[in-house]
């Protein structure tokens, strides 16, 4: 059924409405310009048939039928006066009446885009889009900017989930086009979900440039908004860790946990939980991690948010796998890949297998991780390059981020794909998988899938195939700026030359990771974005 009808309103509903945005810029009611004039003698006639008014019944006793036939044909521009009498008696409001526009639709529309959220939420990505496509048509048609804008920025979070990252910045890009004359804390949603697209996207400092210049911008014109500010340091803290910044990313998750109890948002809170966890696990903190990540899931459990929910699955995973807690990492990987994959949530399910496969390694079960990954790297342009930094850890935080930034970092096992039975018990969708990592998609897990192959071929004596994922790893990951992992894989890729006896090569290698170690907290970004008042 269209959203049109399902929002037909009831006449004895209470007639008021707050908050609602005239698309075509001009105030409720007037009436201008003769396309005005005969959209409104249209809308009298439609609505006096339909309750089966003469033209005399309408008119009288104030105006004559002669008027109202006048209106009807668009000849006259009625006054105010005569809109509010024919108002009245046609049962309506004057709104109605003046621009189509029943003062119950911002209210019918919002509750449309709950049921989208939800749908969101507890089902698929492409189910909740045809909601949110739905709500988005109806309140372009009425002229609801806000509503319309709610559903551009639920389309963009549908396919940031679904993997479709130019798709999710179109429509982010459209929101900030539709708010573009409002203050920057209402667009503020939009520049962070065209900030992740780009993260997932392997673009990590133009992330980080996004989240900063409005970090930037709030705090230089005195908006402290907390929920802004708490969105956009949770969404930096992915960007910053795979990049090398960790003091930057600790900085930010610090600011958002004074921030945390000014803002009234179970969601945003678990998200900031899952961010701070980042950090935690980075210094080696892991037990405060997995409580962090402990809060994050129960806030998710109690919402029902099932996305966020496997991508604490996720990150509970890659902390077991720090602490070599292989058995539990595998468990919690497993979960999560399942959960995503019933969502068909794509990038995300084929970034967690990524992960999976290097648990599988680490315990052994090296072909079950090779078929794993294979798969995902299906559409990745052959390697086969000179020796070039690059390098991911043999283990990598998740680092795909969604509505919910999930858990970034790469890692040597990284990379979407479809997995067999053996592999990939509790049979996921192979439509899932037919995207695959690339590098515009996935691109740090594609590296850490590369990686990781180059790490089996390398143990069982395969030199030549280890050099050719290695390199194809280091491709990948030098467009990212993933300095840690660079770093590492050209250790790995100088490692392989010298006992090749390729002693300049390995040299080469291991000057071109030197390059990458930046000092701790370092990066080639500017200067950190100013700090609201705390």
């Amino acid at each position: 059924m269209k959203l049109s009808r399902r929002l037909s309103y009831r006449r004895g509903e209470e007639d008021t409405v707050a908050d609602r945005s005239a698309g075509d810029g001009r105030k409720a009611g007037a009436v201008t310009g003769a396309e005005s004039t005969a959209e409104i003698g249209r809308r009298v006639l439609k609505l006096r048939t339909e309750r089966g008014f003469t033209q005399r019944m309408l008119a009288e006793p104030a105006y004559t039928a002669a008027y109202v036939s006048t209106l009807e044909a668009g000849k006259v521009r009625p006054s105010e006066a005569a809109l509010r009498h024919l108002a009245e008696r046609l049962g309506v409001s004057y709104e109605e009446l003046t621009t189509g526009r029943s003062p119950h639709d911002a209210t019918r529309l919002r509750a449309a885009l709950t049921d989208a959220r939800r749908a969101l939420a507890t089902g698929a990505a492409e189910d909740a889009a045809g909601l949110f496509a739905e709500v988005r048509d109806e309140a372009e048609r009425l002229g609801f900017a806000e509503e319309r804008a709610s559903a551009l920025l639920g389309l963009g979070d549908c396919a940031l989930e679904t993997g479709d990252l130019t798709v999710a910045r179109d429509h982010f890009e459209a929101v900030e086009r539709l708010l573009s004359g409002e203050p920057l804390p209402r667009r503020v949603p939009a520049i962070r979900g065209r900030a992740v697209a780009h993260l997932l996207a392997g673009e990590l400092r133009y992330s980080c440039y996004l989240l900063e210049s409005a970090i930037d911008e709030l705090n230089a014109s005195g908006l402290h908004d907390p929920y802004a500010l708490l969105l956009l340091y949770t969404a930096a803290i992915a960007p910053y860790m795979d990049m090398g910044a960790h003091a930057r990313a600790v900085r930010a998750a610090e600011l958002a946990l004074a921030l945390a109890p000014s803002v009234d948002d179970p969601g945003l809170i678990a998200r900031m939980h899952r961010g701070v966890a980042r950090t935690l696990i980075a210094e080696g903190r892991t037990a405060e991690a997995d409580a962090s990540l402990a809060k994050a899931q129960e806030l998710y459990e109690q919402l029902r948010i099932h996305t966020d929910l496997a991508h604490c699955h996720w990150m509970r995973g890659y902390v077991h796998a720090q602490d070599g807690n292989l058995e539990r990492a595998e468990r919690e990987l497993r979960t999560a890949r399942d959960m995503l994959a019933s969502k068909r949530a794509a990038l995300f399910t084929v970034q967690v297998e990524v992960e999976l496969a290097d648990v599988l390694r680490r315990r052994g079960r090296t072909a079950e991780a090779e078929a794993l990954l294979l798969p995902l790297l299906a559409h990745s342009p052959a390697a086969g390059t000179a020796p070039a930094p690059g390098g991911t850890n043999t283990t990598h935080a998740p680092s795909g981020t969604n509505t919910a930034d999930a858990p970034g970092g790469t890692g040597t096992a990284h990379a979407p794909g479809g997995t067999d039975a053996a592999a990939a018990p509790g049979g996921t969708d192979t439509a899932a998988y037919e995207a695959g990592l690339t590098a515009d998609r996935g691109a740090v897990h594609a590296g850490g899938a590369h990686r990781l192959l180059g790490l089996i071929a390398d143990e069982r004596g395969d030199a030549e195939a280890a050099e050719e994922h290695y390199c194809a790893a280091l491709s990948l990951l030098e467009r990212t700026g993933a300095a840690g992992d660079l770093a590492d894989l050209c250790r790995l890729l100088g490692d392989l030359l010298r006992r090749e006896g390729r002693l300049e090569a390995a040299m080469d290698a291991y000057r071109t990771g030197l390059g990458h170690r930046a000092a701790p907290g370092t990066t080639t970004l500017g200067p950190a974005p100013a700090e609201p008042p705390m």
